[in-house]
């Protein structure tokens, strides 16, 4: 049926049963009646090629399209002895080869007849099962097959054993394939390939093919050098160029090279076994290894050797009149400071020089102990290699000021035998596990139980030395010198120090601006140059502050009250004592007579802290001390660092 005679004919039954009532209502009473058809069936119903099975009894259609079919707007072809054909809620006339459904459930089709009695028909739509049963790549350990219809062949590198194999693969089947009924994983299942295997997979519909995999061993046609050396020096091999550059004056004449060949035996030189590290060949000219593989196939690396042109250029040793010099590489840079008051326009340089010939300063030889320079402005020798290249070292030389300051405090045995720690009634750490001491620390009169720092603590060959041997020993026992003679002789000596500090000739000479500097309080910016500085007064460190000058000038601070150097929140904001200029912690004295020094947390304090027998140090958390902590009474620690 058309689509025109599928819209006339409910048409003109409806236009029968108008002319019919209108026959009724005015015929007067007469018998005759029209019957309207009653006809309401699909008689056929197909969805793209595929055609429907209908039962009519049971008032079902069911289609199995194609698997990948997407069932969501389907559009059908159907017949109906019916009217109109509806499908949904609410109902939507149904057009055939028009009207789109989606037949992801069963669709329901009513049909109209021209008597208005109606048919339900349900319309199941199914996906038929893949296919698919194809592996579509292949390998085994990373050597990719070659797939050719249900043929599958691999060929594995020399030397490979196959016996236990795990294969990589994708198939289009459903689950996994077999081989002899075990299920195959790919990049999991091992199988001995020394005979072909043949993988069964299975579609989605119940088909299967059978792939057969075969594996074989390449012969090996390695036959590479693949590492070259002469005398320790290794060749660049570039393809089947094999080159070596010597040193100079490398006799190459009788070199036996050592090397590492892929091939099968050893490399032959106009038919002459090559054997690594042992046959002496005349490099003279080029040499051409002739390297076999184990399959017949052959290649010829050739050696070239040259002998590199002597390019040492450098002044490795250099002083002045015994002080010698700081050279610096790559910079090539050399400097001399020569003590105060040398007289540098005449001096005479002793040198060591890998260059040929001498080295110049503009063009005028230099002859090591014997040319005089004048040194009051940098001087540039040029030092030429054997091959022509040169560079040229910049020699700068400058005289150490005179020192500046009063004279240092000399602390006797305590400089001698390197005590950074001293006490007379207690030593002790509140975190010995962070605490890092390097030097000996000492504590007499009182007994060595009163010391509480950790071995652990103790850097290198640093000692904890006690008038006795009740030192409760923490960590490693080595640290620990019981009843040591030499920490009563440095308190003795600490003694003498404080005095000689503390002694008011100590500031003789010392203008009034070095007396009570800012009442005590010491803000950041603050800057001292050598000299004595005396306070009647605490003194409070508040923020950075500098000490300049050389490493022979001398800095004496005289507090008559209590130190303190700020705290900090971390390393970084730490409060600290800064040295710059060359000054060394060594030349930095602090004499303190009131009741404490406090080394706030995380700050950083320079100098020899010498303090009377009622005061006492306190060094907190994460705070560093570089110089000496000598203390009339006790030290306490606290994770603490001291280094002199």
């Amino acid at each position: 049926m058309n689509r025109i005679q599928f819209i006339s004919k409910p048409l003109t039954w409806f236009v029968a049963v108008l002319l019919a009532a209108f026959v009724a209502g005015c015929g007067g009473g007469g018998d005759t009646a029209t019957v309207l058809n009653s006809d309401k069936a699909i008689t056929s119903f197909t969805i793209g090629g595929t055609v429907g099975v209908i039962n009519q009894t049971a008032k079902t259609i069911a289609l199995t399209v194609p698997n990948g079919t997407v069932v969501t707007a389907l559009v059908p072809t159907f017949t109906t002895t019916g009217g109109v054909v509806t499908a949904g809620t609410p109902a939507v006339v149904q057009i055939s080869s028009t009207t789109a459904n989606n037949f992801t459930t069963p669709k329901v089709y009513v049909v109209t007849a021209a008597d208005s009695t109606t048919a339900t028909y349900t319309v199941t739509v199914v996906v038929a099962a893949s296919g698919a049963k194809a592996i579509t790549t292949y390998s085994l350990a990373g050597v990719s097959g070659v797939i050719t219809g249900t043929s599958i062949s691999v060929t594995m590198p020399f030397g490979t054993n196959v016996t236990a194999l795990v294969a990589t693969f994708s198939s289009t089947g459903a689950g996994v394939p077999t081989i002899g009924g075990v299920n195959q994983v790919t990049a999991a299942t091992p199988n001995n390939f020394t005979t072909p295997k043949a993988y069964l997979v299975t579609a989605a519909d119940g088909t299967s093919v059978t792939y057969t995999v075969t594996v074989a061993v390449a012969s090996n046609s390695a036959k590479a050098l693949t590492a070259y050396s002469l005398a320790g020096v290794n060749g660049t091999i570039t393809g089947t160029a094999i080159s070596v550059t010597m040193p100079f004056g490398t006799n190459v004449t009788a070199l036996a090279a050592t090397f590492t060949s892929t091939g099968a035996g050893a490399p032959t030189i106009a038919g002459v076994n090559q054997l690594s590290a042992s046959t002496v060949n005349n490099f003279t000219t080029p040499k051409a290894y002739l390297v076999t593989a184990a399959d017949g196939t052959s290649v010829t690396y050739t050696v070239t050797v040259a002998v590199a042109l002597n390019s040492a250029k450098a002044l490795t040793a250099f002083s002045l009149v015994g002080v010698n010099g700081v050279i610096t590489e790559p910079a090539h840079t050399i400097t001399v400071t020569m003590p105060s008051g040398t007289n540098v326009t005449a001096l005479v340089a002793t040198f060591t020089s890998t260059g040929a010939g001498v080295p110049t300063i503009g063009g005028v030889s230099q002859n090591s102990a014997t040319t005089p320079n004048n040194f009051t402005t940098p001087k540039a020798y040029l030092v030429t290699a054997a091959d022509g290249t040169s560079v040229t070292y910049t020699v700068t030389v400058t005289v150490a000021p005179a020192a500046s300051g009063p004279p240092a405090i000399n602390l006797l045995s305590i400089t001698t035998n390197n005590f950074v720690v001293l006490a007379t009634t207690g030593i002790s750490d509140a975190n010995p596990v962070l605490g890092l001491i390097t030097g000996n620390i000492g504590l007499s009169p009182a007994p060595g139980s009163a010391i509480t720092v950790a071995c652990s603590e103790m850097q290198g060959t640093s000692n904890i030395h006690a008038s006795d041997a009740t030192y409760a020993v923490v960590g490693f026992a080595g640290c620990a010198v019981p009843t040591s003679g030499l920490v009563a002789q440095a308190i003795l000596d600490l003694g003498t120090a404080y005095t000689a500090a503390s002694d008011p000739a100590t500031p003789a000479g010392v203008g009034a601006a070095n007396l009570n500097v800012l009442a005590g309080v010491l803000p950041a910016g603050t800057n001292f140059t050598p000299g004595t500085y005396t306070w009647g007064s605490n003194v409070n460190i508040n923020g950075d502050i500098t000490l300049t000058g050389g490493a022979s000038d001398v800095w004496v601070f005289q507090v008559s009250g209590n130190l303190a150097i700020a705290s900090g929140a971390d390393v970084p904001t730490g409060v600290k004592v800064v040295l710059v200029g060359g000054a060394v912690p060594s030349n930095v004295f602090w004499q303190v007579a009131g009741a404490s020094v406090t080394l706030g947390t995380y700050s950083t304090f320079n100098g020899n802290i010498l303090t009377s027998p009622s005061t006492l140090i306190a060094i907190q958390t994460g705070a560093v001390l570089h110089g000496r902590a000598l203390s009339g009474t006790a030290v306490t620690l606290d994770g603490s660092t001291v280094a002199p």
